[in-house]
């Protein structure tokens, strides 16, 4: 089957096979995975996510490594071809969405009315923000909601969380076409992180609205950005620690923490797969009902075929990406196996 592969570990930005020492590599042949035991279903893939994971994963500064080769990517969309004797939950023919490697949860089929390249997108951007928000912060109706690295594909889905929940929510973006892109999303204030003033337009806008502060901060980011948005918490506010897509990780003073009565959430969404599947499988659930309603619009920036793969990760280095990126296959031999 097709595959792109990690053989060593390098820049995923570099065309694949372009030189002998390049990261990535383009396979045709690569083993089709067999149906190991019973309970095992096989999935022809449509679309997979990247993430910034991934690409951290290839460069070898992932928090997880990776025995080489590997083939990188995660949540991924496509249609069951075989199933086992045991499996009793899907069928051949059936579209579901899935995170790659992740044991008894490792398929939900996708509702009709779901785009099945949108499915593939869900899981593991949206599955964070979901969590984040849901299951540790609590987000409730009536609460501000800041949200850091708002057009990236977790930032742009805690936006649309905390819309559906009933929050007041303030993006932080670069740039005028993420700006207007956010508006467009009924967002409630928007900063342009290249006008500067973050902390003054924001005051400005809760003042307008007679709020007080910031009940829940969404930091994918860090750096300094972190430090300046604490400046706006109210007491009992709630700190979600997402990622470091800024490559600086930031101090949290604990005297500060302690004398407001802080709560800070550390998130790694994938840890969750082995110590509590039962949240990711009722996340997962839920945001798929959202899709299905039209509550949720997961918004695809760009679509590559597999052989553009690093196209694809030279836009999430560059920070181009408003949503999320796509790899898609036609080929009807992707396919991959999880066990159920």
């Amino acid at each position: 089957m097709e595959a792109l592969v990690c053989r060593s570990l390098g820049d995923p930005t570099t065309p694949p096979d372009s030189t002998p020492s390049t990261a990535l590599t383009v396979t045709a042949s690569h083993p089709i995975p067999k149906l190991t035991s019973p309970s095992s279903v096989l999935v022809k893939i449509k679309a997979t996510s990247l993430n910034y994971a991934n690409y951290l994963q290839v460069l070898g500064k992932y928090q997880e490594k990776f025995a080489l080769p590997f083939v990188p990517g995660s949540d991924y969309s496509g249609v069951v071809v075989s199933v086992g004797e045991k499996v009793g939950k899907f069928k051949v023919g059936d579209c579901v969405c899935a995170f790659a490697g992740m044991g008894s949860f490792a398929q939900l089929g996708v509702p009709k009315g779901c785009d099945l390249v949108q499915a593939g997108a869900l899981p593991v951007a949206y599955g964070t923000s979901h969590v984040a928000l849901i299951h540790r912060a609590n987000l409730k109706a009536g609460q501000v909601l800041l949200v850091l690295g708002a057009a990236g594909g977790v930032g742009l889905a805690a936006v649309q969380i905390g819309k559906v929940v009933g929050a007041t929510v303030i993006a932080v973006a670069r740039g005028s076409e993420k700006v207007e892109f956010l508006k467009s999303m009924g967002v409630d204030h928007v900063v342009d992180l290249k006008q500067g003033g973050v902390i003054e337009s924001v005051k400005a806008f809760l003042k307008t609205k007679k709020l007080k502060g910031v009940d829940v901060l969404y930091d994918p980011v860090g750096g300094k950005l972190t430090k300046e948005s604490m400046k706006l918490l109210n007491w009992g506010a709630q700190i979600l620690v997402i990622g470091f897509a800024s490559g600086e990780v930031p101090v949290i003073p604990a005297n500060i923490a302690l004398v407001k009565n802080w709560t800070i959430h550390g998130l790694y969404w994938g840890s969750y797969k082995v110590n509590n599947p039962t949240v990711l499988d009722d996340s997962l659930k839920e945001l798929l009902s959202w899709l299905a309603r039209g509550l949720i619009t997961i918004y695809i920036s760009q679509t590559y075929k597999v052989q553009e793969a690093h196209l694809a990760f030279s836009d999430i280095k560059d920070r181009k990406v408003i949503g999320k990126v796509m790899i898609t296959f036609d080929d009807t031999k992707t396919i991959t196996s999880s066990k159920l």
